[in-house]
């Protein structure tokens, strides 16, 4: 879930000292609006980790906007009045009245995650605190509680960066806390179970932002603008209050590098290199699917992608390599008037395949959060819900030892303008071809957002995605089948 945060995002101060007035100006002008209307409470939940630019951004908030409206609250050691209530008295204690702001440092989340860090409680507690946020939260919103939640994130080679240069700068040196060097140390566990929660308690009423804090300039205009979008979204709504589900403006515009922009699109095989891998990486999967251990696993790939990607292909590939009563293929279409009298995710828990099976996706639950959202299929609500949803049912599939992998294919616009072409010219390929490939390319940034966003919220640990560099479909069809190979000796040898 961290995968857009680690790709380096810039903004070069030129452009930082161009945006920031106009910026400025809408944040205090919804500030001054919430006042007045002292309609809803607005809650900012920040954590992160160390280093990576909370507390110098909430500082900036507090600079932009008018400081007497917005409380900073830190929710540090407890103290023995606080031990003396429930837990989450503390945090009811400071909670924003209408029309103000409140900022949470060390809130609900920091708590439960540095003690399981700390191994101060184990899985179950865990879980127990993740579920009992959830709660919490859904309640404020219902209650009409605008809440906004920050991770601000630094990839493991940029935490170590920054600790090595504060280090040997006297001047600097006093920045760094013994928190700073304890999570060096615990990095790993920390961003393992904070994707843990991440994934857990994103919600459309109180959805998770992972912002990039490698860049000063970049996090702040990131934070500033998620604000000032449902800040704004919010104060539109008239009528009494009720939850405001609200996403993310696409921040990844804000220096044009996108998740899909950070792919090696170069990668290439030679047909003689081709032809050496895909029958090993054939083989391979032919093996581990005969392995006896199979027989309490089963596994499903989905394939998503841009049109002309090459899903057919690689799909073909893997197919070549089994016994046909191993797998199925379900090609994912419209739905169906039956279809659409069910909840969405009914009609894919309908091919899940049983222990020892295989079923391939050829597209799948994910369009809800892609072609839905892109072409306004369903109400933004929807889609922002849909992102949860899919993790439970995601969490569901890998507790019952289903062995899950996603891959998007990935081509540039000039590979798939080709690739249209050949289909136009080529008559045992027309079929492939669609007056709604042409207009779905018409929205190409759109659909680049969305996968940007469908990542980022659902790569996790037990379902991560698989960005293919697809413009060379011999080095896709390898890398597919290797990942597929990989993750399912993997779930065997645990």
């Amino acid at each position: 879930m961290f995968e857009s945060a680690e790709i380096g995002h810039t903004i070069d101060k030129a452009t930082y000292d161009s945006q920031v007035p106009a910026l400025r100006e809408a944040l205090l002008s919804a500030q001054l609006d919430l006042l007045e209307q002292a309609r809803f409470p607005v809650l900012i939940l920040i954590s992160g980790i160390e280093g990576a630019g909370k507390s110098e951004t909430v500082k900036l908030l507090n600079e932009w906007m008018d400081p007497r409206h917005v409380q900073v609250s830190t929710f540090d050691e407890q103290t023995d009045e606080e031990l003396a209530h429930p837990p989450a008295w503390r945090y009811w204690r400071q909670m924003p009245p209408k029309g103000k702001i409140g900022i949470y440092f060390g809130n609900w989340y920091d708590q439960m995650l540095q003690a399981r860090v700390h191994k101060v409680i184990e899985d179950p507690r865990l879980d127990q605190a993740i579920n009992g946020a959830v709660r919490l939260e859904r309640m404020l919103s219902e209650e009409g509680t605008l809440v906004f939640k920050f991770w601000f994130h630094l990839s493991k080679k940029h935490m170590k960066e920054r600790l090595k240069t504060l280090e040997n700068d006297p001047l600097h040196s006093w920045r760094l806390s013994p928190l700073d060097w304890q999570q060096s140390k615990t990095y790993d566990q920390f961003v393992r179970y904070g994707e843990r929660v991440l994934r857990r308690c994103s919600r459309d009423f109180a959805p998770w932002y992972v912002i990039d804090g490698s860049d000063e300039h970049y996090r702040s205009l990131s934070v500033g603008r998620i604000l000032l979008q449902g800040l704004q979204a919010a104060l539109k709504n008239k009528g009494p209050a009720k939850p405001s589900p609200h996403a993310a403006p696409l921040v990844s515009s804000l220096d044009n590098r996108t998740l899909l922009d950070a792919l090696d699109m170069s990668q290439a095989l030679t047909k003689e290199e081709y032809q050496e891998q895909l029958i090993a990486e054939q083989a391979r999967l032919s093996r581990l699917m005969r392995d006896k251990r199979m027989r309490k696993f089963a596994l499903v790939a989905v394939f998503e992608g841009n049109d002309a990607a090459g899903k057919g292909g690689s799909i073909q590939r893997i197919a070549a390599a089994l016994d046909p009563r191993q797998y199925r293929i379900v090609p994912i279409a419209s739905p169906t008037e039956e279809e659409r009298a069910q909840p969405y995710l009914w009609r894919f828990w309908r091919h899940i395949p049983a222990r020892g099976k295989f079923t391939i996706f050829d597209r799948s639950w994910y369009g809800r959060v892609l072609v839905e959202r892109v072409e306004n299929l369903c109400a933004q609500a929807d889609w922002l819900r849909a992102y949860g949803e899919i993790n439970d049912f995601e969490e569901e599939l890998s507790n019952a030892g289903v062995v899950l992998v996603k891959f998007w294919l990935a081509i540039d616009q000039e590979t798939q303008l080709q690739r249209f072409k050949e289909r136009e010219e080529t008559p045992f390929k027309h079929y492939k071809i669609t007056e709604d490939d042409w207009r779905n390319r018409s929205k190409w940034d759109d659909y680049c957002d969305a996968v940007g966003d469908m990542v980022d919220r659902t790569s996790t640990a037990i379902a991560p995605w698989t960005l293919v560099e697809a413009n060379d479909k011999r080095f896709a069809r390898v890398k597919i089948l290797r990942t597929i190979n990989d993750t399912l000796e993997a779930a065997l040898n645990r």
